[in-house]
C-alpha cells in the first residue's frame, strides 16, 4: 500500500486513529509538545487504554511536557493507571532543534508530519521498510533524552 498523504488536522487525526487502533505491541511517539495530538481526548483515551490493556508499551519523547500537563488531564489519568507500560521522556538541549513529528506502531506503521507546526504529512501502514529510518532515528532520540512526565510529579 502506498503512503497516504494528508494536509489537515482532521486528516492527521484520522491517520493517527488508524495507527493507534492497529498497534498491539509498541507505540513510539515524538513531537515537540504533543499539542495537536489530542492525547487527552475521549477518543484517544479509549484507543490508548485498549492498547495498554492488551499489554502494549507506549513511549513518548517531547521537548516539553507542559502542554500535556496543562491540557490533557485524561492522558495524565492514563499515565497514572498504566505507569508500568508508559514511558515519557524529554529531549536535552542538543535535540531541541528537531521539528518533525511522528508515531510508529509495532515497527511497521507510521504517521509523520514533516514539521510539527503544520499538518502536511503522510501515513504508511504495513510498511516496515518505510518506518526503518524513523525507527532508528527514534531510538537515537530516546537514547539521548531523559525521564520526563511521571504520574507522581503531576500530583496524581
Amino acid at each position: 500500500m502506498a503512503a497516504q498523504r494528508f494536509d489537515t488536522r482532521a486528516g492527521f487525526q484520522a491517520q493517527l486513529d488508524t495507527l493507534l487502533g492497529r498497534a498491539r505491541v509498541t507505540l513510539q511517539m515524538f513531537d515537540p509538545d504533543f499539542g495537536w495530538w489530542d492525547l487527552g481526548s475521549t477518543r484517544n483515551d479509549a484507543l490508548l487504554r485498549a492498547f495498554l490493556r492488551g499489554g502494549g508499551r507506549l513511549q513518548l519523547v517531547a521537548h516539553s511536557n507542559a502542554r500535556l500537563e496543562r491540557d490533557a488531564p485524561r492522558f495524565l489519568a492514563l499515565l497514572a493507571d498504566y505507569r508500568h507500560l508508559i514511558d515519557c521522556r524529554v529531549t536535552n538541549r542538543p535535540l531541541k532543534g528537531l521539528t518533525d513529528s511522528f508515531c510508529i506502531g509495532d515497527g511497521h506503521d507510521i504517521v509523520r508530519r514533516f514539521h510539527a507546526d503544520f499538518f502536511r504529512g503522510d501515513a504508511d501502514f504495513d510498511a516496515p521498510s518505510s518506518t526503518q529510518t524513523s525507527l532508528e532515528r527514534y531510538q537515537g532520540i530516546w537514547a539521548e533524552s531523559m525521564p520526563g512526565l511521571h504520574a507522581n510529579v503531576t500530583g496524581l
